[in-house]
C-alpha cells in the first residue's frame, strides 16, 4: 500500500518529538503554544471565510447529528467504561479503572475534530457547532460523572480559561470570518488547496507538541510495562469500540456521508486542554494526577493518529469519486 506524505509526516513529527524535543518545551524561546493558538484561530477565520450564513442554520438545525454526537462524547463513553467497574471495584486495579473513566467522561476537542472533518470532506458547520458546544456541556457534565467515584478533593474549579479559549480562538474569527466572507470569500476559496495544507501544518504542530509533553513529563513510565501496555491497548479498544458504535448509528439513522464523518469524528475525540485543567481541578491535591492524565495522554495522541489516516483516506475517496 502507498503510504499518504501526511501520514508520513505524522509519523517524522513523533519521531522528532523523542529525539529533539527542545522546540515544544516550555522554557524554549519559540513560543509554540503561542504560534499552535494563532494557527487554530486563523483556521476558524478561514473556514467562517468558506462557509455561507445558509450552510451555517442548515448545519444547526441537523438535529438529531447533534444528539448522536453529544450522546457518543458524554454517555456512551463514560457507560463503556463504567461497564467494567464491577470487575476492579475494590481492587489495585481500580484507580487505573478511574483513569479511563476520567477519559470517557471528558468533552471533545475542537480544534482538530473540525479539521479531521474538513480533510475527510464532512459536514463542518456542523462539525463546529458540536465541537464547541461540547467544551461548555463539559464544564458541568465531566465533573458530575467523576464526583460519583471521588471520595473527597478540595479543588475548586476555575474554567475561566476555557471560556476565553472559545470565545478568542474559536467563536471571533470564526465570527469574523463569516463578516468579511463577502470580501474575502471568493479568494479564500481560490486557494483552498493551500489553506488545507496550513490546516495539516497546524494538525502536525499539534501532534510534535503532544509528544514532546509526554516524553518530558515521562507519563509512560509511572506503570510497568505489563499495565501500560495494558492501559494502550484498553484505550484503542475503547476507541474503536465508539468509533464503530457511532458509525453504526449514524448508518441506522440514515445518516448521508457527510453527517455519518461528523458524527464519527467529533464523537469519538477527547480535548487533553480540558483533562488538564479538570485533573487538576479534581486531582490536583492527590498524588495520582500524573496517572489519570496518562490514559489521555495516550488516546490524545493515538486519535490524532488514526483519525488523520482515515480523514485523508476519505477525503482522496471523495476527490476521486
Amino acid at each position: 500500500m502507498k503510504i499518504d506524505k501526511f501520514v508520513f509526516a505524522i509519523i517524522i513529527s513523533i519521531i522528532l518529538a523523542y529525539f529533539f524535543p527542545q522546540l515544544g518545551v516550555k522554557e524554549n524561546a519559540i513560543a509554540l503554544d503561542r504560534i499552535a493558538s494563532i494557527g487554530i484561530s486563523l483556521i476558524f477565520f478561514f473556514y467562517g471565510l468558506k462557509l455561507s450564513t445558509e450552510a451555517i442554520k442548515s448545519g444547526l438545525k441537523n438535529w438529531r447529528l447533534h444528539i448522536v454526537v453529544q450522546t457518543s462524547t458524554f454517555i456512551l463513553f463514560p457507560l463503556t467504561v463504567l461497564a467494567f467497574y464491577p470487575l476492579v471495584k475494590n481492587t489495585n486495579q481500580e484507580t487505573l479503572w478511574l483513569s479511563l473513566l476520567f477519559l470517557a467522561a471528558l468533552p471533545s476537542t475542537v480544534s482538530s475534530s473540525v479539521v479531521m472533518v474538513s480533510l475527510a470532506k464532512g459536514n463542518i458547520p456542523a462539525a463546529i457547532f458540536n465541537a464547541s458546544i461540547s467544551g461548555i456541556i463539559g464544564i458541568l457534565v465531566t465533573p458530575m460523572w467523576m464526583t460519583s467515584f471521588i471520595q473527597e478533593t478540595s479543588a475548586n474549579y476555575n474554567f475561566s480559561a476555557i471560556y476565553l479559549q472559545l470565545i478568542t480562538e474559536i467563536l471571533l474569527p470564526l465570527i469574523l470570518g463569516l463578516l468579511l466572507r463577502k470580501h474575502l470569500g471568493e479568494l479564500a476559496r481560490k486557494y483552498s488547496r493551500k489553506l488545507t495544507l496550513f490546516d495539516k501544518s497546524i494538525i502536525l504542530l499539534i501532534i510534535y507538541k503532544s509528544f514532546v509533553q509526554s516524553f518530558e513529563e515521562k507519563v509512560f513510565s509511572s506503570l510497568n510495562i505489563l499495565n501500560l501496555l495494558l492501559m494502550v491497548l484498553l484505550v484503542i479498544a475503547l476507541f474503536f469500540f465508539v468509533f464503530w458504535l457511532t458509525g453504526w448509528i449514524a448508518k441506522r439513522l440514515h445518516f448521508n456521508r457527510e453527517d455519518k464523518i461528523t458524527a464519527q469524528f467529533c464523537g469519538t475525540k477527547k480535548s487533553l486542554v480540558h483533562g488538564t485543567v479538570f485533573s487538576d481541578a479534581l486531582f490536583g491535591q492527590t498524588n495520582i494526577m500524573g496517572l489519570m492524565l496518562l490514559p489521555l495522554m495516550i488516546f490524545h495522541a493515538f486519535q490524532i493518529l488514526i483519525i488523520s489516516i482515515i480523514a485523508t483516506k476519505k477525503g482522496t475517496e471523495e476527490a476521486k469519486s
